[in-house]
């Protein structure tokens, strides 16, 4: 009885402390489920609320915008990801802090100058000329942009740079002194040898924009064919004579002895004669076709003969002889027509180099973006490693405390070594993205930027400047601005004018044409004269005066006017070259038509390309938004005990892989917005860039 009573009051305390471990244990499980119940309304109400603020219609002043990061008005956990957008305004005040040191500090630099060579002095124009030796330096600006070991870079820095220091824009600039040499050329009546205005883009990185233009026009230049050789019509017609003025001289002193077998003629059987000649001649040629030449001879002869009643005879004799075309070469229009063409080349070269400038700069920003690109993904998988880390961190410490299995810590190795493999990637890829980038930017390699980080300060562009504007805008806008419609239309003039110019070949070679000769002889009295053979008195002069006197004195003229007409009673070969031309002319007109169908077709698909990238944008953004409040909630989830880290590490994957996907998006965006500014012609205008800054090669004028 007393056992009994014993054992009852041992038993009852220990029913009463396991009822009560039961009773706690289910209300902390009644806790947990009421706790995840109102999680889930919660993350079901937002889910709703989110659409409905999605389905409203943005704001017309924020429509070309890219939208902004919601979470980054949050403040994310330690552990989680900082959102992308949270260093914009320190990258915008060190965008404004570089600036304005550069502005302090920036060092002049000397503009590109090649002037065409000219002296007064007369002796200069038969001595080689040569061009300033290149300057290969990179622009102070590179140095103004360096703090602290790293390259902090702004898009107009980037383009600041590249008109400066880009060997393509480098390159392209000596056209402008080539096509002065091409007039020079034409002025002496030669054919122009061309301007050679095709776009370059030999820098790495970015993409070559479509069309361009192609060399400059030439008089009878050749082209590679699918046959062989093609020669072409333009610049063909009558030969042009040369329009600088030819002095000829020549001079010689002659000693002669001739043995007499007959001494009727000259009165002794050797026969000696000492000459002394000078002749002389001056030929021009005019552009109406007008040639010009004047012809001088003087003339002393001595000889031993006793037949001549002067001895030495002096003799001078003066000509002018002038020629008019008057079918075949005739006028202004056939004699001019190089002249016109290197003019012509000129302007297209002009209007090409901002062709030139656009394909630089739109290289440039694609190369700018691509860095972005590569540079925030690089910070998004240190960011997700960061996490990798920290989930092992934890779970190893669990693990010590027997809470989880040790599956989940080989779980949380494999996904910090997958971080660490595309950690890899990206910084290989930003290394990449940074060497094109300074490939682009200077002119010869620098070792002591080869391995300066470059960080930009731009992470997002400008808004959208075509997005109000129609397609037809757009077009109209394009064929008013791209410099391929003025090159075309420039070219085209000059294929119409060479219409007119071969028309001249096709006519007779009618001349007409005069000279006047005027001549003059005297000489001193012959000493050794024989009186019985011939007659020795003489009135001539007797000094080289009366010489001069008498060939200019019109004592003794000759003149003469004529015609002469040369006819091919074919003209096989005039014809065929006109006819060519014609048939070439017709050819320029379907390339211009197909060229305002490819600026058509290129302003559509840049736009089409344009909407369509800002869709993905906001896709991609609304994704990313939806995985970083997914990350929030299973980390507070985590944290009741209703998930585990493995599902946490999963949600930080989603958001990195949906980070990625955006950040990707928005790169794309910003290149679709380049390539529309291309398409139009306004990409210069947009950015501020001045043409007369890139053809010195020093940016006066920050972007």
């Amino acid at each position: 009885m007393i056992l009994s009573r014993v054992i009852e009051c041992y038993l009852k305390p220990r029913k009463s402390r396991s009822a009560a471990r039961l009773e706690s244990l289910l209300w902390r499980r009644a806790a947990a489920f009421a706790a995840i119940f109102l999680f889930q309304g919660a993350l079901a109400l937002a889910g709703i609320a989110y659409g409905q603020t999605a389905q409203q219609p943005p704001a017309q002043t924020d429509a070309t915008q890219v939208p902004a990061q919601p979470g980054s008005a949050q403040a994310p956990a330690p552990e989680a990801p900082a959102p992308a957008a949270s260093g914009t305004a320190a990258s915008a005040s060190l965008a404004q802090e570089m600036q304005q040191a550069q502005q302090q500090t920036l060092a002049p630099q000397k503009p590109f100058n090649v002037p065409m060579p000219h002296s007064w002095n007369p002796i200069a124009r038969y001595r080689p000329s040569t061009a300033p030796e290149l300057n290969l330096s990179n622009s102070p600006r590179l140095d103004n942009l360096i703090r602290n070991g790293k390259i902090y870079l702004s898009l107009h820095d980037a383009i600041a740079l590249a008109i400066e220091n880009n060997l393509d824009l480098a390159s392209f600039r000596y056209n402008f002194a080539i096509a002065q040499t091409d007039i020079l050329r034409t002025k002496a009546g030669s054919p122009a040898n061309g301007v050679n205005v095709a776009v370059v883009q030999s820098t790495q990185g970015g993409f070559s924009s479509p069309g361009g233009g192609g060399g400059g026009s030439s008089g009878g230049s050749a082209a590679a064919g699918a046959g062989g050789i093609v020669q072409s019509t333009l610049g063909e017609g009558t030969a042009v004579p040369s329009f600088d003025p030819f002095l000829t001289f020549q001079g010689y002193v002659d000693h002669t002895v001739t043995q007499e077998a007959n001494q009727s003629q000259v009165g002794v059987p050797v026969f000696k004669v000492n000459t002394i000649e000078v002749l002389s001649q001056y030929s021009q040629s005019f552009p109406l076709g007008t040639n010009v030449t004047v012809n001088y001879q003087g003339l002393r002869e001595a000889t031993n003969s006793p037949y001549f009643s002067i001895n030495p005879e002096l003799f001078g004799k003066f000509q002018v002889i002038i020629s008019q075309p008057v079918l075949y070469g005739f006028g202004l229009s056939t004699n001019e027509r190089y002249i016109r063409i290197a003019k012509r080349n000129a302007q297209i070269t002009d209007v090409a180099f901002k062709e030139q400038v656009i394909a630089t700069v739109t290289q440039v920003e694609n190369i700018y973006w691509a860095l972005v690109n590569a540079y925030e993904d690089e910070q998004i998988n240190e960011r997700s490693l960061g996490f990798a880390n920290q989930t092992l961190i934890d779970d190893q410490k669990q693990l010590e405390l027997h809470a989880i299995a040790a599956m989940q810590i080989m779980t949380d190795q494999a996904a910090v070594a997958t971080a660490e493999g595309n950690l890899t990637q990206a910084r290989a890829a930003l290394r990449l993205n940074e060497l094109q980038m300074k490939n682009a930017l200077t002119k010869v390699d620098d070792p002591a930027i080869d391995d300066m980080p470059v960080i930009p300060l731009d992470l997002h562009g400008e808004p959208d400047s075509t997005a109000d504007k129609s397609m037809d805008d757009l077009i109209a806008e394009a064929e008013k601005e791209r410099p391929e419609v003025t090159q075309y239309q420039l070219e085209a003039q000059v294929q119409k004018q060479a219409l007119k110019d071969i028309n001249s070949e096709l006519l007779p070679q009618l001349n007409l044409y005069g000279f006047y000769t005027g001549a003059g002889t005297a000489g001193p009295k012959n000493p050794i004269c024989d009186p019985q053979a011939v007659d020795c008195s003489t009135g001539l002069p007797t000094g080289f005066s009366g010489m001069f006197e008498d060939t200019f004195n019109y004592s003794s003229p000759e003149y003469q006017v004529g015609v002469s007409l040369a006819i091919n009673l074919r003209n096989r070969q005039a014809k065929a070259d006109q006819f060519r031309a014609v048939l070439n002319y017709r050819q320029s007109q379907i390339s211009e038509v197909q060229q305002k169908k490819n600026i058509l077709f290129d302003v559509r698909n840049s736009k089409y390309a344009l909407e369509q990238a800002q869709a993905q944008v906001q896709a991609t953004q609304k994704a990313r938004d939806l995985a970083q409040k997914t990350l929030d909630i299973t980390k507070q989830e985590q944290t009741l005990g209703a998930k585990s880290s493995v599902d946490t590490l999963n949600a930080e994957i989603a958001l990195a892989t949906a980070e990625t996907a955006f950040d990707t998006a928005e790169t794309n965006y910003e290149l679709k917005k380049v390539d529309i500014d291309r398409a139009t012609g306004t990409t210069l205008e947009r950015l501020g860039v001045a043409i007369d800054d890139a053809k010195s090669g020093v940016v006066a004028h920050a972007p």
